[in-house]
């Protein structure tokens, strides 16, 4: 989604540019001076984005950082996987500088964001958002999402932005540990935060979503759910029809485990006027015979189930960077950011990964690459829903 085109001129004599930068140190300090050094190159940004994995000692990560980005707006999260220019791996540092006379960008947080997840969205958008206007316009969102539902954070961001300042984002990973996740605003390191980010600029800012599964049968009615637990589809014990329908391996059905594995690359399918929303199965209740969810899955509504492999999954990552390439209305790329699902990761391997990121560079040559693997992602361009799951969310910057 781009917003109107901006004035006749107002190209001609502005200027935009992007760096990237990673580092595989294990001291954190030079991790993050040496990614920094490459993302800036001596030039002074407007904004400074870090994804680092969870091992890193984050306080000396931002120091070292700070180092090269001067008084820039410096922001970041901890990941489950890293993502640049050509390249992904695991434990390491992507730095991501945006600059120029026609890119603007404010930050906001708002810390303890679990006690009212909603409110925390509105507050940090509200902060970011202040005096912000251009001809083209995008709010980032990086939050814990260990924290609860991320609907509610979606729901309170929108709240302020209105319909017309499309959101995008992720939830910080910790390497797939699913204790705690960390945010960085600043020169602080925070948990269960909202970082809000506004980003203008006087050329268009293109958003792609895509995800790659496919439905499995007929829809389903949730007849029973709460929250992230859906009790019941057509009336009958949840889990009992996700099992008659998919017929896993014999342990899946009984080891949790085993279950949460095969789950990863079968997940469900919300109905939405504007498309199928993702819901990741994170595992099951055999006792009570419940899906547990990452995200609300209301009550009442239709899903399907959903399956998928690693030729579908990339086709998706295609898909995600056409949609938001051809928002730049033939303007090329500076930047392509990419909030991809860790689930995604898991159906893709190692190799695919690097397949993936290569990819996301060759769709845009030229361009910088970075993003991380996210525990949720977030995409908002039409109505008032954006927070996915397993799904890979692009923003190009023109």
């Amino acid at each position: 989604m781009t917003l109107p085109f901006a004035p006749a001129g107002t190209l001609a004599h502005s200027t935009r540019w992007a760096g990237v930068g990673a580092s595989d140190l294990t001291d954190s300090g030079a991790a993050g001076r040496e990614a920094a050094a490459t993302a800036l190159d001596g030039r002074e940004a407007a904004l400074v984005i870090v994804f680092a994995s969870d091992h890193h000692h984050l306080e000396d990560l931002v120091e070292g950082v700070r180092t090269w980005a001067g008084d820039a707006a410096l922001v970041g999260c901890t990941t489950a996987g890293e993502i640049w220019t050509g390249q992904a791996g695991s434990n390491g540092v992507v730095v991501f500088a945006l600059g120029g006379d026609a890119i603007h960008a404010s930050t906001a947080v708002s810390p303890r964001a679990s006690a009212d997840l909603r409110a925390a969205g509105a507050n940090a958008a509200a902060a970011a958002l202040a005096g912000q206007s251009g001809a083209y316009q995008v709010l980032m969102l990086l939050t814990d999402g260990l924290a609860g539902d991320q609907n509610e954070v979606v729901r309170g961001a929108y709240s302020v932005a209105g319909a017309s300042i499309p959101l995008v984002g992720g939830c910080a990973g910790d390497d797939l540990n699913m204790a705690r996740t960390r945010q960085i605003f600043g020169d602080s390191v925070m948990e269960d935060a909202v970082v809000a980010v506004s980003i203008t600029s006087d050329a268009p800012l293109g958003i792609g979503v895509g995800h790659g599964w496919a439905k499995v049968g007929e829809p389903l009615v949730v007849t029973s759910s709460s929250g992230t637990r859906v009790a019941r589809l057509n009336d009958r014990p949840a889990l009992d029809v996700y099992l008659e329908r998919l017929n896993p391996p014999a342990e899946s059905q009984t080891d949790p485990v085993a279950f949460t594995h095969f789950a990863q690359t079968h997940p469900l399918g919300l109905d939405r006027r504007t498309g199928v929303n993702i819901r990741f199965v994170a595992g099951a209740d055999f006792k009570s015979r419940e899906l547990i969810c990452i995200a609300q899955v209301p009550q009442d509504g239709l899903a399907y189930l959903m399956e998928g492999d690693a030729g579908s999954v990339l086709g998706a990552t295609d898909e995600a960077c056409r949609e938001a390439l051809a928002d730049l209305d033939g303007h090329s790329p500076v930047a392509l950011l990419a909030f991809d699902c860790i689930a995604r990761r898991g159906v893709l391997g190692d190799d695919g990964i690097a397949g993936e990121a290569h990819r996301l560079s060759e769709m845009a040559p030229g361009a910088s690459v970075a993003g991380f693997y996210t525990y949720g992602e977030f995409a908002r361009t039409h109505g008032m829903t954006g927070f996915h799951n397993q799904t890979l969310v692009v923003l190009a910057v023109a």
